[in-house]
């Protein structure tokens, strides 16, 4: 099988698994117990924190484990938001964040009166002068995702966060995609949450963490003091440990790392038929990159390509299986509604070799022709 929807999730690594297995064999305690093998826990939940915190250069305690980037959000959403709508009932958001966002803001205005202004992308952008002009005096919370996990487009979160900083307004960042490719410092960023999942970045699936800055959350899950009171339950420490060990490790020589991706990028866009398009903005991740295929439906082609042991996707993961069209393609490209039945998502990881993208665009064009 060639595997080109690293988007979706990527292989846990070697390293990773390894770590995972000596937690699971041979420091199995409760972190929160007090006996010799809960304390041996303890030491290994807090050293995974100081080295997911030394990569984002953060505060140890300033770092909440969670089941993943869905809960992440949630918690730093709805804990913030609920807190402080004494202060304003206005948030913005893009309309091209992931569900765990979007569901989040209709909850809000559906239940709790808030209003939401979604801005919208242009040719595939998010243009920061529609930021300003969105800004109000009563807006308690911006959330922006640093890359976007369909067409890989960079929001403007630094350019945000220097004008949050003359603002009252808390700033969160859906990094989920961007965490573990290239080095993230929410404090240079005037970023309050961040959020990430590991099996984003080769690391184990069902377990993430938030960055936060503020110092008073309310837990959504009840039931225990874990966390810092902030995430009830036992921690799922193997998962921990294995994301620490995985985002060190993808961070390690990661210009390097990302200099490849980039080739097989422009390998693969070099390779198309003439026929195919890029849904392409200006400022880009190269990991995640979004076709247009005219000649034949994306779940006709998706079906095909698994045919032929190439697996790639339509879009987001979370909303595989569902009917409904891409809101990103629909949001982005507004003038040419036809895409969003003719766009797939390859996403790339360092593991992707060149012979992987030769296979890929062989075989498309066996498909379509050309």
């Amino acid at each position: 099988m060639i595997y080109l929807d690293n988007a979706a999730t990527t292989k846990i690594s070697s390293k990773a698994m390894a770590a995972m297995m000596e937690i699971m064999q041979n420091h199995y305690g409760n972190p929160s117990s007090i006996h010799g093998l809960g304390r041996d826990a303890r030491k290994y939940l807090r050293q995974s924190r100081e080295s997911i915190a030394k990569q984002l250069e953060v505060s140890t305690d300033q770092i909440i484990f969670t089941s993943g980037g869905t809960e992440a959000n949630n918690l730093a959403l709805f804990s913030y938001i609920l807190e402080h709508q004494d202060q304003g009932k206005h948030l913005i958001t893009s309309a091209i964040e992931h569900h765990s966002v979007l569901e989040v803001f209709h909850r809000l205005e559906q239940e709790y009166a808030f209003e939401v202004t979604y801005l919208e992308p242009r040719d595939g952008q998010l243009a920061i002068d529609d930021f300003q002009a969105a800004l109000r005096d009563d807006t308690i919370l911006v959330s922006m995702m640093a890359a976007n996990n369909e067409t890989g487009a960079l929001l403007p979160i630094a350019q945000i966060g220097k004008i949050l900083q003359e603002h009252p307004a808390a700033f969160h960042v859906d990094a989920v995609q961007w965490m573990g490719k290239r080095p993230f410092y929410p404090k240079e960023l005037g970023v309050d949450f961040a959020t990430a999942s590991a099996h984003k970045f080769h690391g184990p699936k069902g377990v993430g963490f938030l960055y936060t800055s503020q110092p008073k959350l309310k837990s959504l899950i009840l039931g225990g003091t874990q966390e810092n009171k902030y995430r009830a339950g036992t921690e799922n420490l193997p998962a921990i440990v294995g994301m620490a060990t995985a985002l060190e490790e993808s961070l390690e020589n990661w210009e390097y790392k990302e200099e490849h991706i980039r080739n097989l990028r422009q390998t693969l866009v070099a390779s198309l038929p003439a026929s195919v398009t890029v849904n392409e903005a200006k400022d880009q991740l190269p990991h995640v990159l979004s076709l247009v295929v005219p000649q034949v439906s994306k779940d006709s082609l998706l079906l095909q390509l698994d045919l032929a042991g190439i697996a790639v996707s339509g879009g987001s993961a979370c909303t595989a299986g569902t009917l409904e069209p891409s809101h990103v393609i629909a949001a982005c490209y507004p003038d040419h509604p036809e895409r969003n039945n003719h766009s797939i998502r390859i996403s790339f990881s360092d593991d992707t070799s060149l012979d992987d993208v030769t296979t890929f665009t062989q075989t498309l064009k066996k498909i379509i022709g050309g």
